[in-house]
């Protein structure tokens, strides 16, 4: 005699569970994709501000037939002479400047490298160009160039990595498996977490790596502030979004967040969405800030250093009104239970104990989803 087994309720339920948390990769595939394609898979060059170096009425010319020919891809000016090119590289106001040649001198390109690589090449490949029509080479001059440990000028980009993954997988952790704490003490978590992060962050940068040569103190810091603004805004949602914080934070923090910081192509070269989300984002803070801390002489870095504080106070103030979530929802169920409460008292031990198991699967099914959320951002 055969025995058939047909699926019952309790396999259909677990389908469906699985089901449903199959939802969450499908929705970071889209974003990761629609984020870093969107932002990464076409730079091209729009309203990058050059100069060309000159008075005379020749240079004109040429600033406006390189203007014209740009068709907006660049914003094309003219500077009196080399001190004023220069600053203007050094307040990352531009990002080439032009010396035409001249009997006995060559073509010459000032570049700042340090402000992005990236904008860098752009620019020079615009002005090899414009240099091989005077059939002369291009000489090129880093009047800001990156430190010898971080040659492409990309490192502050994947610290800002290492220090969002460390960030925003500590949220999950603390969120799910410290969901019982009260909120004060999720909060020192996440400050505790912060500063072990922005240390292991401070390692990379400075004695293990050498990514930058001098103002690691000040990299450290920023790296605090930016680490703990994540943690803060993570701990205060888990409130909100529960196993959709993973999600919730990955798009704050990594679809817009990488894709809008600067550190592969600044704004100039992508997209405008992005470009936009450049000048507010926390990602660019920290980009930002670290260079101009360490290459531009502290250009911009009280304007990066407020974005990134504005961050901060926003997690503060998310952990705040998650805290008064939290005690509203207590203070609304403890009336609903307190007739319960006293039915417990009057009935015997089995019914007690049967009036137990609804509460004892859901701290059950809570463990559970804390534990997949966990390993989501694990996995991711």
């Amino acid at each position: 005699m055969e025995v058939q087994v047909s699926a019952g309720p309790t396999t259909k339920g677990a389908l469906r569970h699985v089901l449903g948390h199959l939802l969450t990769p499908l929705l970071m595939c889209i974003g990761m994709g629609l984020a870093y394609l969107g932002a990464f898979h076409a730079p091209e060059p729009h309203d990058l501000r050059v100069d060309i170096v000159g008075t005379g009425p020749q240079t004109q010319v040429l600033a406006q037939t390189l203007h014209d020919k740009g068709a907006g891809a660049l914003d094309v000016r003219t500077v009196p002479d080399r001190a004023a090119a220069t600053a203007a590289l050094r307040d990352q106001s531009s990002f080439g400047a032009y010396l035409p040649g001249s009997p006995g001198h060559t073509p010459e390109l000032l570049v700042a490298s340090a402000g992005s690589d990236t904008s860098a090449m752009a620019v020079e490949k615009v002005f090899t160009k414009v240099a091989a029509t005077q059939n002369q080479p291009l000489k090129v001059t880093d009047v800001a160039p990156v430190s010898s440990g971080d040659p492409t000028g990309q490192g502050v980009f994947f610290l800002l990595v290492a220090l969002s993954i460390g960030s925003y997988a500590s949220v999950a952790v603390i969120g799910g498996a410290g969901a019982a704490l009260p909120m004060r003490l999720r909060a020192l978590l996440a400050a505790g977490m912060s500063l072990v992060v922005s240390l292991i962050g401070a390692v990379f940068a400075g004695p293990l790596f050498h990514l930058v040569d001098h103002g690691l103190a000040g990299v450290w810091a920023l790296s605090w502030l930016y680490s703990a603004g994540i943690l803060l805004i993570g701990v205060g949602l888990h409130t909100f979004l529960k196993r959709w914080t993973t999600l919730g934070v990955m798009v704050l923090f990594v679809m817009l967040n990488f894709t809008s910081s600067g550190g592969i192509y600044r704004p100039e070269l992508q997209p405008g969405f992005f470009g936009s989300l450049h000048a507010f984002w926390n990602g660019a803070g920290f980009v930002e800030g670290v260079r101009g801390h360490v290459y531009f002489d502290g250009h911009a870095l009280g304007r990066n250093v407020l974005v990134l504080t504005l961050w901060f106070l926003a997690g503060a103030a998310l952990v705040g009104l998650a805290a008064l979530t939290e005690n509203r929802r207590r203070a609304t169920a403890a009336p609903a239970a307190a007739p319960a409460l006293q039915a417990e008292h009057r009935a015997e031990h089995q019914s007690a104990e049967q009036s137990a198991e609804p509460a004892r699967r859901d701290a059950e099914q809570d463990a559970e989803e804390a534990e997949e959320e966990m390993e989501e951002a694990v996995g991711v």
